[in-house]
């Protein structure tokens, strides 16, 4: 054996004796550590020989290239282990690690003196743990991706305590709620508030047990004295509904008799559940040094709540062709993509005379655009299904029906509950007389379509009055790619869609979990849905026409200057017109933005989440090629007819473009628009105009110029309805033959759920 090779031999012995030692140590407190024999080479470099050799973790210490500290057990450039990590900003781990996220059980703490102690996984707060906030309040229970979810007790600042079930971070189920005075309520929750069935004890011991809404009684109930004495009836706050009867007991006093009802608000509202702790960073949001320091051509992006949005993976090509659909026309098929394709190869040129390629341009307001669609009057081909459309719908929303639930059976979705009606000419006993011609009306799920209205707040009457008025309907110029056509009502305020059957199938199929949903999330991005009909013309022909009633989402009394559909895919996603001819009304595709839209945080945060929980659902009822519609209303406008940029700081200490008076003030000091700000409408915010370079003309995501607007935005998911079905899975296998499968819209729904979210959280971000 030379001299070189009994070297080697000595370094790996000794690697594996300091590897045995380290695994020994590593459960200790890593702040009384000190450094293991590991240069920064051996730290940095993947093709260390003693990493690769030893196979197992050994212990380092090392300032980290953006200041944060780690010391602990490391193996192949990450923390796998036990170890501690402290940030810049003073918020610290310690605990168990696996492939650079904490994975396990730890402890983090905040600066403001908050500890988190119990379970992780991959960098989430989720299993069992106990939180302690900074004025010492507690929760210890269930715990998934950073929520309080399932069962949980928390002891409030004040005294209060709750001891019961949890979701998404809200009190939800069962459970107890006691307050320092000794009152106390046992019963239902939802969505953090007393609701449902449940009984509230005061501490001087008369009780109520019954219905509740909102924190109070509404509904049926009893009021129990002590003495035995009680009071039956139906409550509410209103007074004029509420009603009861009081029952004495032989010992109770005559001062009971004159007992207000309504007395028991009063005293309900000085009982005010304590609200949820407001965490400043979760620890899946810290970025961690190993992560943040990698670059790629495509870096991996953290959503809100310290997710990873993943890249694109490739279909199973093995599975590409299964379907349950044999009449799908093949060569329609092939025919309609190779026409699409031609159109691809000359859309995206650079061209410096678009403001899209040229910073030196100024950005215009483009022409106001006509009101969209023909308006149907007497002569017009579709004038008589209009008027079908009109009388079903008046109808259908007018009808006599008991009170309507929002907690709906499961028979009410069942596909097979439908309603038929026959509108003869001359009239029947359920129907008027009319001008048309004779038809058939099917409401497809009533009872459901009219628990979803009243979801949605919308007025039966003003409902019938946008849709069945005097007003016509306007038809869109063009069907959509689809070969839907649209019908716009005289306010806009509506949107009928005609559908293929096998929407209507999908819709039904999904309607269960679409209800659940919308009524889960309030603040759902995914578009409204308000009736599903169809109209059957009888004689000869006897065509079905089946279409949906839905909002329309950029509706507003702002106009729109800008109006994009974003997919997240770059195939054919460019409108076919020159910048001249782009009006107000023009829909542009993914590769004609030329904006980062600038949410304030509290606002970036609720869109990432719902962003998130909306392509959950969608990516769970198989659904693809939605798309998010965005508005966007310019709020300062130059003489000349330009967007003009935020005001900023000249050399001269004075703001540019002073002359030009904002009214994003006035928009928040009029009290009348603070009810209309929502996620998604009428949203006061920045777009920071990005740039596309020859050699980039065809990034989704364009370059970032610092020039920023202030605008109003609207934005929805929209297109929920299309199934992966056999014609989309031959579009995939088709378009893939010539183009990148990452770049086409017709993907698998997990990789489109995956691929939309990735792209949306690039071209939104918060205002800093």
């Amino acid at each position: 054996m030379n001299k070189e090779q009994s070297g080697v031999l000595k370094a790996w012995e000794a690697t594996v004796r300091k590897t045995h030692a380290a695994k020994k140590r590593a459960n200790s407190i890593f702040g009384t550590i000190t450094m293991a024999n590991a240069t920064d080479d051996d730290l940095e470099n993947n093709n260390d020989k003693s990493d690769n050799i030893s196979g197992e973790p050994y212990l380092v210490e090392k300032i980290l290239p953006n200041g944060d500290y780690y010391t602990g057990q490391w193996y192949d450039n990450f923390p796998e282990g036990q170890g501690k990590y402290l940030w810049t900003d003073g918020c610290m781990y310690l605990g168990e690690w696996h492939r650079g996220k904490t994975m396990g059980k730890g402890r983090f703490s905040w600066p403001s003196g908050a500890t988190y102690e119990g379970e992780f996984k991959s960098g989430y707060i989720d299993g069992i743990g106990i939180y302690t906030g900074p004025s010492g309040d507690t929760y210890k229970g269930q715990w998934v991706m950073n929520f309080k979810h399932g069962h949980g007790i928390r002891f409030y600042p004040n005294g209060d305590w709750y001891d019961g079930e949890w979701r998404r971070g809200l009190q939800e189920g069962l459970g107890k709620y006691q307050w320092q005075n000794e009152n106390h309520y046992i019963g239902e929750w939802k969505n953090g508030m007393i609701c449902g069935t449940g009984t509230f004890v005061w501490s001087n011991e008369n009780k109520y047990d019954g219905q509740w809404e909102d924190g109070m009684p509404k509904g049926n109930g009893t009021y129990y004295w002590p003495d035995g004495s009680f009071y039956v009836g139906n409550w509410s706050k209103d007074p004029d509904e509420q009603n009861g009867t009081y029952y004495p007991s032989e010992s109770s006093q005559a001062a009971n008799l004159e007992w207000d009802p309504q007395t028991v608000y009063i005293e309900l509202a000085d009982c005010k559940i304590c609200p949820s702790e407001n965490v400043s960073i979760m620890p899946s949001q810290k970025v961690l040094a190993w992560y943040s320091a990698k670059t790629d051509d495509n870096p991996r992006r953290l959503s809100i709540d310290g997710r990873v949005s993943v890249g694109i993976e490739r279909p199973d090509k093995m599975h590409m062709w299964e379907s349950d659909d044999d009449s799908t026309d093949l060569t329609e098929v092939r025919r309609d993509l190779d026409s699409e394709l031609l159109c691809v190869q000359v859309q995206h040129q650079h061209d410096d005379t678009n403001p899209k390629f040229n910073l030196e341009l100024p950005l215009k307001v483009p022409k106001l655009g006509k009101k969209p669609g023909e308006t149907i009057s007497r002569g017009h081909k579709n004038y008589e299904l209009m008027l079908n459309l009109q009388l079903g719908i008046r109808h259908s929303v007018g009808r006599p029906a008991p009170a309507t639930s929002l907690d709906l059976k499961a028979a009410a979705f069942d596909p097979k509950e439908k309603i038929w009606t026959r509108f003869p000419t001359e009239g029947s006993k359920y129907t008027p007389p009319h001008q048309s011609c004779e038809f058939k009306w099917k409401d497809y799920c009533p009872v459901v379509f009219r628990a979803l209205r009243k979801l949605f707040k919308v007025d039966p009457a003003d409902y019938m009055i946008s849709i069945c008025g005097n007003g016509a309907l306007r038809e869109l110029s063009s069907p959509g790619k689809s070969g839907s056509f649209f019908y716009l009502t005289e306010d806009d305020r509506y949107m009928i869609k005609t559908m293929k059957k096998s929407e209507v199938k999908v819709f039904i199929r999904m309607l269960f979990a679409y209800y659940n949903h919308v009524r889960s999330f309030e603040n759902t991005l995914v578009i409204k849905y308000y009736g599903l009909h169809c109209v059957k013309l009888t004689g000869p022909i006897q065509r079905k026409v089946r279409f949906i009633i839905m909002g329309n989402l950029l509706r507003s009394e702002y106009t729109i200057h800008r109006r994009f559909d974003l997919k997240g895919s770059s195939l054919g996603r460019i409108t076919d017109k020159s910048e001249s001819e782009i009006d107000s009304t023009t829909i542009l595709k993914d590769l004609d933005l030329n904006f980062i839209f600038k949410l304030e945080k509290a606002w970036f945060e609720e869109f990432c989440w719902q962003i998130d929980r909306d392509c959950e659902f969608l990516e769970q009822e198989r659904t693809m090629d939605y798309s998010l519609l965005v508005g966007i209303h310019f709020k300062e406008i130059s003489a000349n007819g330009e967007f003009v940029p935020c005001r900023r700081r000249s050399s001269s200490g004075n703001f540019e473009n002073e002359s030009t008076p904002p009214d994003m003030e006035e928009h928040f000091l009029d009290p009348k628009r603070w009810g209309t700000i929502k996620l998604g409408a009428n949203m006061p915010a920045k777009v920071e105009r990005t740039i596309r370079k020859p050699k980039s003309v065809f990034h989704l995501v364009g370059e970032q110029t610092g020039e920023c607007y202030e605008v109003i935005m609207f934005f929805g998911i929209i297109d929920i309805l299309q199934d992966y079905d056999i014609t989309k899975r031959l579009e995939h296998a088709y378009k893939s033959i010539q183009y990148d499968p990452t770049s086409i819209s017709a993907v698998d729904p997990k990789q489109y759920s995956k691929r939309f979210r990735d792209f949306i959280f690039k071209v939104f971000c918060e205002d800093t």
